[in-house]
């Protein structure tokens, strides 16, 4: 069920992590290593996975080198979106990994890669095509994000929307379906790539979605799924009852799954970006999660 552990998402993306609060990342190195060390305590064997950076940094991963965060992962994860709001241009896909490897021995996965059709559903069918031309082969996980658009009414996980203008609204269009559940043309084009390239599918609290997402994958061919277990959404009525049934729901696939979200009162400030005020709670949900879901 759970192939991989990862600690948080987009460490070094305000929209994920407060850096106001943590403007080293001091606090984030000692809670990740703390995850990583009660993960180890319950399952000795678990690849830990470094939360998916985006941007595409080096000199973040140098410094948590040096701070010993590397020593307590087994892998390093990327994120990439350039043709919606990086500031390189495609085939630098190759490049942008080995800007990685000079800098650790540890694998590379890119847990998330997408294209909008914000623009036009072309576009996105094209940037699939070519982003497994360039990824398949060169990183042993590619997860596309994603297999649904993000419906409007739900808004998107970010701290700078007034800042992004155009760009906010390229979030609600990476699917492969669109919101009402049709195909985009770029769904077939995905289905040539499996089961080399698997997906990043975030399920919201009780979603709805998820059963339809289970026979999309089984029809895909898709072998292998990033999602997430939200440390805020554990403090929700029935938790639990819903984590259980998302779990079971995703039993015959390789799971990696993302451990994130402060929950507003257990935070430094009350936001899912920040800090926790103790991060042996954090461990704690991790170790529980894994206890209770890998087998």
């Amino acid at each position: 069920m759970i192939e991989a552990a990862m600690i948080w998402n987009e460490p070094n993306n305000k929209s994920h992590w407060d850096p106001e609060l943590d403007p080293d990342w001091s606090l984030f190195a000692t809670m990740a290593k703390s995850a990583c060390q009660a993960i180890r305590s319950v399952h000795p064997t678990l690849p830990r996975v470094l939360g998916g950076i985006s941007p595409i940094d080096p000199s973040f991963i140098e410094n948590l080198i040096g701070k010993g965060v590397l020593e307590h992962l087994d892998v390093v994860a990327v994120h990439g979106f350039p043709l919606d709001w990086n500031l390189w241009q495609i085939g630098e896909w190759p490049a942008k990994i080995e800007e990685i490897r000079a800098v650790t021995s540890l694998p590379i996965w890119v847990s998330e890669v997408g294209v909008s059709s914000f623009g036009a559903e072309e576009v996105q069918a094209w940037g699939l095509k070519r982003t497994a031309e360039l990824l398949v082969g060169q990183t042993p996980r590619i997860h596309w994000y994603s297999l649904y658009d993000l419906p409007r009414a739900w808004g998107a996980t970010t701290r700078h929307r007034e800042a992004e203008g155009s760009s906010y609204y390229r979030h609600f269009y990476m699917g492969l379906l669109r919101e009402d559940g049709t195909p985009k043309p770029a769904l077939e084009e995905f289905g040539h790539h499996t089961p080399a390239v698997g997906l990043c599918q975030w399920f919201h609290y009780e979603d709805p979605r998820l059963d339809d997402a289970v026979a999309w994958m089984r029809r895909l061919g898709v072998r292998y799924l990033r999602t997430g277990l939200s440390w805020a959404d554990s403090f929700r009525p029935n938790a639990l009852a819903w984590f259980d049934r998302q779990m079971e729901a995703l039993a015959e696939f390789d799971v990696t799954v993302t451990f994130c979200f402060t929950p507003e009162h257990r935070g430094i400030a009350p936001h899912h970006t920040s800090p926790p005020l103790v991060e042996a709670e954090f461990a704690e949900f991790c170790a529980s999660m894994i206890q209770r879901y890998a087998r």
